[in-house]
């Protein structure tokens, strides 16, 4: 019987263990078993087809290029008394209409991402027209990327929510031809790229960007980027780096030779600052040499500096230092109603062997009222302020605008 008793009572606990395991009362207190693991949904490739179609109507106030004349550069504005005409212009545009088809594919290396988006704003040899224009050919795949996407040197969240077109000049804002690594991916990320050299961010022809005549630029290597981002509740701080070398050859077989080489560098420093729900402080400083062609809107990256001492080489070059900030805020009022409102600036420093005339300083502020009357349409007006200053001639000048602008908004999505 002693045996007996013993072993009933080795046997009764762990029967109160097992039944507690199975969800039964215990003690005063119910415990749940973890239910089965459920097998999770298989990702599906799928292909988003989106864009779309955005007139823009306004009065220029002064006077602009008219290569340029549904936006406000200030590189673009007069170098000297009615470069361009009369004061006083309307205009009518839809070459900010868009089109884009990005798509997700899983694979056993992880999701393959692509984008294909062009618009209708011709630069370059195009300027001025309502032509096709490539903005993104991308392929990412795990880690690493490649083809034409965002600069790694630009935080595209820097840019504010207006509608005319080009917008402040003291961002970096460059779409260029790379290779890309991301260590770290997600809203907190780390990214190294090698990016195509020698490309304009107007994408005209890099020989002007290059103050110096008779020469060919050449470029040994690619330009080295990156950035690092940290990303919280509060919105996120990015800070990016840029590293060139840009070369020029004199073509000429006879004395002079004014071939020459410069490093070109860059430091860029950007936040989002969440106010409330509804609000956000967007700001960017950038300061580096032989780096404009990165920015928005800005002149050469090289000029022309006087040797005489040297007859051999009377005149070398030296990467053209330049400043730029902006700082703007965005605000949704309702959900039906924002503004955004704020200033850029950039300042170059130019060479004593510069034109009088050349792009000396610019300032841009603008502010709006945009109205959602539906999902997917907007319209809104925009007064924009537009400020050029020479290098040493004296002259300076100012352009004010005010802006229409009707967007029309679709997005088709197949698959996923």
């Amino acid at each position: 019987m002693t045996g007996m008793t013993r072993n009933r009572r080795g046997v009764g606990p762990l029967l109160v263990v097992f039944l507690c395991g199975l969800s039964l009362t215990c003690a005063g207190q119910t415990q749940t078993a973890d239910p089965a693991p459920q097998p999770q949904a298989e990702a599906k490739p799928w292909l988003d087809l989106y864009g779309f179609a955005m007139l823009d109507a306004g009065y220029d106030f002064k006077q602009v290029d008219p290569n340029w004349f549904d936006v406000l550069r200030t590189t673009k504005l007069p170098s000297f008394a009615n470069q361009f005409g009369a004061n006083g212009n309307s205009y009518w545009s839809v070459r900010q209409t868009r089109f884009g088809a990005r798509s997700e594919v899983p694979t056993s290396l992880g999701t393959l991402k692509t984008i294909f988006e062009f618009e209708l704003f011709g630069t370059g040899v195009d300027a001025g027209q309502t032509t096709f224009r490539l903005r993104h050919a991308w392929g990412e795949l795990g880690h690493f990327g490649g083809g034409q996407y965002w600069s790694t040197f630009v935080d595209p969240d820097a840019f504010p929510n207006t509608v005319e077109y080009w917008g402040p000049p003291g961002l970096v804002w460059f779409r260029n031809v790379q290779l890309r690594w991301t260590p770290i991916m997600g809203d907190s990320n780390i990214a190294i790229a090698l990016e195509r050299p020698g490309a304009s961010a107007d994408q005209g022809v890099y020989a002007d960007r290059i103050q110096l005549q008779n020469v060919k630029p050449h470029f040994p290597a690619p330009d080295l980027t990156g950035h690092a981002r940290l990303a919280r509740k509060w919105g996120h701080i990015q800070a990016a780096g840029l590293l060139r070398r840009i070369e020029w050859k004199d073509v000429g077989t006879h004395p002079p030779d004014i071939s020459g080489d410069v490093w070109g560098w860059g430091v860029n420093v950007s936040a989002n600052l969440k106010t409330h729900k509804d609000g956000t402080i967007r700001t960017q400083v950038v300061y580096g040499r032989g780096v404009q062609n990165y920015m928005n809107d800005a002149p050469a990256d090289v000029g022309a500096v006087p040797n005489p001492s040297n007859a051999y080489t009377p005149v070398t070059g030296r990467a053209l230092g330049l400043l730029g900030i902006t700082a703007y805020y965005d605000i949704y009022w309702t959900s039906k109603l924002s503004s955004a409102l704020g200033y850029s600036r950039i300042k170059i420093d130019n060479t004593s062997g510069q034109d009088p005339s050349a792009f000396r300083a610019g300032q841009y502020a603008s502010t709006n009222l945009l109205f959602y009357p539906v999902k997917n349409a907007m319209a809104g007006a925009e007064f924009i302020y537009g400020y050029r200053r020479n290098y040493r001639d004296g002259f300076h000048v100012s352009d004010y605008r005010i802006q229409l602008s009707f967007k029309y908004n679709f997005s088709f999505r197949i698959g996923g």
